[in-house]
């Protein structure tokens, strides 16, 4: 009998993690237990150049994973014409697709957290548990 295999996206700010997201798909991907129960990391930042809006990609990759995970730190990210990030965009979609969400607060100093951000990180703990690291 084999073990099912997730999909994982990991969502966050792309420059305020870009050494976090690859360190942490290296381990995944690379960790003997955990090869036998993941099949699948998706860091946009890994796909190549494409004719295709960036929302209708990472959506799509949100909306094929099995577990949705994010990292909310000090930076809301750009924003589209409706005022919301990527980040937002992807935490909302996930939701609305019933997907499994691990959410994980990155630091401590709320004085240095863009007020967007920290409306992100309320409405998250409004909606499941989340751990702070």
């Amino acid at each position: 009998m084999s073990a099912v295999r997730l999909k994982i996206f990991i969502s966050s700010v792309l420059k305020e993690f870009e050494h976090v997201r690859r360190d942490l798909k290296t381990f995944l991907m690379g960790e003997a237990i955990l090869q036998h129960f993941i099949s699948e990391v998706f860091l946009f930042e890994e796909l190549p150049a494409s004719d295709r809006r960036a929302d209708e990609v990472y959506l799509e990759a949100v909306k094929r994973c099995d577990i949705y995970l994010g990292l909310l730190g000090y930076e809301y990210g750009s924003v589209d014409s409706e005022g919301i990030s990527p980040t937002e965009r992807e935490y909302d979609y996930a939701t609305r697709h019933h997907k499994t969400r691990l959410v994980y607060v990155w630091g401590s100093d709320e004085s240095r957290r863009d007020p967007a951000m920290k409306k992100l990180i309320h409405k998250a703990s409004g909606e499941l548990i989340r751990r702070r690291i």
